[in-house]
């Protein structure tokens, strides 16, 4: 009996093989830029959860490269893992970032919503019950018997992906908004408004970019395997590498880590703490 052709099978169509190698490549160049750039700003550990992700989508292409030169099974269900999950990791950082905001800036919000550990917990929780449900979906869509439990529960975790992002946009356009709270300058700030600008920038901007994203994987999850969506390829390369690359390029582009470097030391035996680092109030009207 002849053995089923697992690449038609797999992906519907035959894969290039020159995308996912292009991919690599900038996903590595990605990944290299953000850890020097965290290593000169001497910035705060969590940032390093942007070179991770970088690197694990490279990882992905890795595997996809892999798929296309010899499918297996083992190949698919790990290139579909690291190239559906890693960006999720993106998002924790956006929710780290306006936590720190609240956490650190003078103004304290009488509305649970609006306090910094709410914020952490809240988003963190979210994304999390995302990720374990889209691996546990994209897991299940891997095999044939349980493909549409599968694309079910992969598009649970989407749809309250979505949510949660909306939410939070809502949040962060709040914070900037609001002059009470401040953001920690950088040597290249003009002015205290114009850090926060910068960060906030920053935050909404690839959100909304991993929103986009989401919402492509919803399309193709309920088209459904092997329809329109699913089958196109360029659909694939343009609305999921290209959008993560474009948040990765706005991240190096306009680095976090500048604004939240890791507090110093005395370096004397005995000595106190060096003062945290000081956040300028805004003009009230602006």
């Amino acid at each position: 009996m002849e053995k089923p052709d697992l690449q038609l099978l797999y992906f519907t169509y035959r894969p290039k093989d020159v995308y996912p190698d292009v991919a690599i490549a900038l996903y590595l160049l990605a990944t290299v830029v953000l850890i020097v750039q965290i290593v000169r700003q001497k910035a705060q550990f969590w940032l390093y959860i942007l070179p991770a992700t970088a690197f694990a989508e490279a990882l992905g292409y890795v595997f996809r490269e892999l798929c296309v030169r010899k499918t297996t099974f083992t190949l698919y269900v790990l290139m579909t893992l690291f190239l559906l999950l890693p960006p999720n990791a993106m998002a924790l950082v956006n929710y780290k970032t306006v936590g720190k905001i609240i956490e650190q800036s003078p103004a304290r919000s009488r509305s649970f919503f609006l306090r910094s550990r709410f914020v952490n917990w809240f988003y963190f929780t979210s994304d999390i019950l995302s990720i374990a449900l889209q691996g546990a979906g994209g897991g299940l869509m891997t095999s044939r018997t349980n493909r549409e439990h599968g694309k079910k529960i992969v598009l649970v975790g989407l749809a309250i992906q979505l949510f949660f992002f909306a939410c939070f946009l809502v949040t962060s356009f709040y914070v900037w908004a609001k002059s009470s709270y401040s953001v920690a300058m950088s040597s290249s700030d003009s002015s205290p408004l114009w850090a926060k600008r910068k960060v906030l920038f920053t935050v909404v901007a690839t959100t909304v970019l991993l929103y986009l994203r989401s919402i492509y994987r919803i399309i193709e999850f309920a088209d459904g395997y092997g329809g329109t969506i699913y089958s196109a390829e360029w659909a694939f390369y343009a609305f999921d590498t290209l959008i993560i690359y474009l948040a990765f390029i706005v991240y190096m582009a306009v680095p976090l880590g500048s604004h939240f470097v890791r507090a110093k030391t005395m370096p004397t035996e005995g000595a106190e703490e060096a003062a945290p680092l000081q956040f300028p109030m805004e003009p009230k009207n602006y």
